[in-house]
Parts: structure tokens; sequence; C-alpha cells
């Protein structure tokens, strides 16, 4: 309740995979790099130059995806040895990038427990194909999820509009009562202008708290 205005009832949750079930994305990234004795910065800066030279941000020429990923890797290195003097090898980027990666078991068990309580829940990501081997390694969607909306099959990322109005048909649910829960502030503002509710997820206890809220 806020401001004495009823919160609409949701019924269909979809969250983000990257950085709400794993650990955020800038500590993936530190980690990473440090194995290839990289900064954060260097390796964002290369993967931000090949999305420059797609018109695209550093993750869309995977997600959607407009190259594959032993191509991107390679260009990736490309930048690298052209911006920083670096050279190093990203050949299959995706298992290294899965490797020794946690779950946030908490945020599971909770999603876990809404879908036993009946309430539809779904994965949405931007997910390239090569990493779709990878995730589920890490948690089996059978049982959890009803529905799986990932880029790399949709031909569409969030926070295109277009992403939204599939889950909503996916869920067979109104976009007020869906509900997005994503690390990342524009995809939130995305579903959010599509009409949903959404959760800005910087904290597992508070994304918890404002789910429980919302499924009140």
């Amino acid at each position: 309740m806020t401001g004495g205005t009823r919160t609409p009832h949701v019924r269909a949750i979809w969250t983000d995979f990257r950085g709400v079930l794993t650990p955020p994305l800038r500590d993936t990234m530190d980690v990473f790099s440090r194995r290839f004795g990289l900064s954060r910065e260097q390796l964002v800066g290369a993967m931000r130059a090949v999305g420059d030279a797609y018109g695209q941000d550093m993750m869309a020429p995977l997600d959607i995806p407009l190259v594959s990923e032993a191509d991107w890797a390679k260009q990736v290195e490309a930048q690298l040895v052209a911006l920083y003097g670096l050279e190093v090898d990203l050949s299959d980027f995706g298992a290294k990038w899965f490797e020794h990666r946690e779950i946030n078991e908490a945020w599971l068990e909770r999603i876990r427990r809404a879908h036993d309580d009946g309430v539809f829940v779904g994965l949405i990501s931007n997910m390239p194909p090569e990493w779709d081997q990878h995730w589920r390694t890490m948690i089996a969607p059978e049982g959890l999820f009803d529905e799986l909306l990932l880029s790399f099959r949709a031909g569409f990322r969030k926070p295109e509009p277009e992403v939204y109005a599939m889950a909503e048909k996916l869920a067979d649910a109104a976009p007020h009562e869906c509900v997005l829960i994503d690390d990342t502030a524009v995809n939130c503002a995305g579903a959010e202008a599509a009409g949903w509710q959404a959760i800005h997820f910087t904290d597992t206890e508070a994304a918890i708290a404002r789910l429980d809220q919302l499924l009140a």
C-alpha cells in the first residue's frame, strides 16, 4: 500500500538470470577479469568497443545474436590489443564465464516457493545461445520455471517493448499483473513503461521483501 492506493495483484513473476540468480555483474566481471590479468575497466572497454562497432551496447551482439560467441571473443581480443596492448585468450568464453559462478540460493528458494504456491514464474534473460547449456547446469528449469523467454530465441531483448508483450502472452496475464525482477535499471524502466511492476534488484533481502508485499 502506498499513499492509500492498493498495489495491483501480481500473477506472474519474471526473474532475470545474471545479476539476480547469480552474483552482481560487477562482481562477476571483477573475478573473470582478474583470471586473465585484466582490470574490469579494460575488459568492459574492449567489450563496449565491439558493441559500438555493431551500433549496440556491449552485450547486444551476443544476446540477439548478431555474431557467434567465438567470433565475438576474437573481436574482444583484438580490441584488448588495440586499446591496451594486451594479448588474452578468450576462446570458449561462455564456459570460462560460468566457471565457479555461484547461485543466489535465497532468491532461488523464494521463487521456488512462489511457484509451489501456484504463482506463474518465468525466466526472462538477455542470453547468448552458447550460454544456454551453461545456465541449465546451474539451475534445472524443470519444475521451477513455467516459461523461458531468452533473447536469442525471441529475437528481442530487454528493454525492447516486444519482450514484455511476449512475456504477457506466455503468462496469460495483463501487464499490471506482471512483475520484472532485474538488476538493470533500464530494463525495469522498460517494464514499467509497458505497464508492469518492477523490482530493481540491488539486494536480495530487499527484493524478497518487496516481492512478498506484491504477492500478499
